[in-house]
């Protein structure tokens, strides 16, 4: 067994960086920057009012100053003329500031008697005026290589005039439920026979972390079934088998995929649960047998799966992130495997609870993050500091 350290390492290394590829802006969102984003545009392109109020030159400006009100520019429209001592023009937010004006006064700060407004003694600090290019200026570089865009980066692209983008192509993984035991749901179980859910939780998993992921049919115990799955998958980016691959008569992904030409790295991490986990090469795939039991599938989709696949779109290649809270709730000593505990956040810390077991979703669901217990660490009380990944 090696630890969950160098696992991480050695599925990084497993990692083969995916190609640009062109988007629409509309499809951009969560999907990661392959080339810098630089503005085509100014923005603001003018000097804009940021209120709505009365735009005057600015050594006018004083409490009890009267203007004549001679024109109005709206958002869309400008007041063509330049302000002239004594003039000033309503204006609204958005709005081009006429020429010869320096400052916005705002409309509840005047006192307006038909064409005549007349400062009061409340006004505001500030222009109220935004300048040119006061967010950006066209060949700004604003957005860097290796950034995964949100929804603020996508209004930010649309404001810099960008209709496509340049992105990372999401990975292609091709997820393989093997087991004699496993019909897919809406299906009716044989007496024998439960329910496949890894898949669809690890597709989950992976779509949310930016890739293209898509379900294979559930492979027989035996070599002729999995193989044939495997050929399905030849094209993928990154293969994913769950089952069969542990050390059991009917555990037989490891034989049939190095039979098949798969380079393995590693088979078995110090860790629970996930300790059969196994990866390698398999051709120009980078290939992944996860445990059976779904949430040892799961916390190994979360733990080096979703990293895996971050370091493929060109994000830094890191584990995911860990944060630090008290417990809520005692734990006893752990044992000589790195322990990934599903835990619940409440007010007062995390509550890992008693049941741990590898096969109980309903847990897992209830879980807000996974708390990490290093090997051998030594028995917690109530209110000491643990390190978590949130789910």
């Amino acid at each position: 067994m090696i630890s969950v350290e160098e696992a991480l390492a050695r599925i990084f290394a497993l990692v083969t960086p995916m190609e640009a590829e062109t988007v629409p802006l509309r499809k951009a969102a969560g999907r990661v920057l392959a080339v810098p984003a630089a503005a085509r545009r100014t923005q603001p392109p003018f000097a804009a009012s940021a209120m709505d109020g009365y735009a005057v030159r600015s050594a006018e400006v004083r409490a009890g100053a009267v203007f004549e009100v001679v024109g109005e520019a709206a958002a869309g429209g400008g007041h063509g003329s330049e302000v002239q001592p004594g003039e000033a023009v309503r204006i609204f937010t958005g709005a081009p500031v006429p020429a010869g004006a320096g400052h916005v006064v705002i409309q509840e700060d005047v006192a307006r008697d038909g064409s005549r407004i007349t400062l009061t003694d409340r006004l505001g600090s500030g222009t109220n005026i935004r300048p040119a290019g006061g967010d950006f200026v066209m060949g700004a570089e604003m957005l860097p290589t290796g950034r995964r865009l949100g929804p603020a980066d996508i209004a930010l692209l649309a404001a810099m005039n960008i209709p496509e983008v340049t992105v990372a192509r999401k990975p292609d993984v091709a997820l393989i439920c093997t087991g004699d035991e496993l019909v897919m749901p809406g299906e009716t179980p044989g007496p024998s026979q439960i329910v496949a859910s890894n898949a669809f939780g690890l597709a989950a998993m992976f779509e949310a972390a930016g890739a293209a992921a898509r379900l294979l049919p559930i492979a027989q115990d035996n070599a002729a079934s999995l193989g044939q799955c495997l050929d399905l998958a030849a094209d993928a980016d990154l293969v994913i088998t769950c089952g069969g691959a542990s050390v059991g008569d009917h555990d037989i992904v490891a034989e049939v995929a190095q039979a098949r030409g798969m380079a393995l790295d590693f088979h078995k991490v110090a860790m629970r649960p996930g300790k059969p986990l196994m990866a390698g090469r398999m051709g120009d795939a980078a290939m992944a047998g996860l445990p059976g039991n779904p949430v040892s599938a799961m916390v190994c989709g979360r733990i080096f799966l979703v990293p895996m696949l971050e370091a493929m779109q060109g994000l830094p290649a890191r584990p995911a992130r860990r944060s630090r809270m008290p417990l809520a709730r005692a734990l006893p000593p752990n044992g000589p495997r790195e322990h990934y505990m599903r835990a619940r956040i409440l007010e007062d810390g995390l509550d890992a609870g008693a049941d741990q077991d590898s096969s109980l979703l309903s847990v897992l669901a209830g879980a807000g993050a996974l708390l990490v217990r290093p090997p051998r660490d030594p028995a917690r009380a109530p209110g000491e500091l643990v390190e978590f990944i949130s789910l």
